[in-house]
């Protein structure tokens, strides 16, 4: 078992493009480390104070794992941090070697982890 992280960032808080960004965010993790949906055990879905028009799991259910235990938690309020931001951590199984997982940083995300962004 694997954890994959990513994460996406939103131009405005509105149930639809929150929906778009993380079906984006979870669609491009899948495709870029060759998952399944019965590969993925959890979900773990943070997002910043400032995006409450709805829950990044109801995306994520709207997309396909509705069986898949999903949870959302707020992220830390630190001062200066990027707005509008949504993270996630999807544990899966997979046979990949960990050099080998594509963590995925899409938009402005992607200087929040140089290191792991694709």
């Amino acid at each position: 078992m694997r954890a994959i992280r990513g994460a996406i960032n939103l131009a405005a808080d509105d149930a639809l493009l929150m929906q778009e960004a993380v079906t984006t965010l979870i669609t491009g993790i899948i495709a870029a480390n060759k998952l399944e949906i019965d590969d993925i055990v959890s979900v773990i879905f943070t997002a910043t104070p400032d995006l409450v028009s709805d829950f990044p799991a109801a995306s994520a259910r709207a997309m396909g794992l509705a069986k898949t235990p999903l949870l959302c938690a707020v992220e830390l309020a630190v001062p200066g941090s990027m707005p509008r931001v949504i993270r996630t951590l999807i544990h899966c199984y997979t046979p990949l070697k960990l050099e080998e997982l594509s963590h995925i940083y899409l938009g402005d995300t992607a200087q929040l982890r140089k290191d792991l962004a694709q």
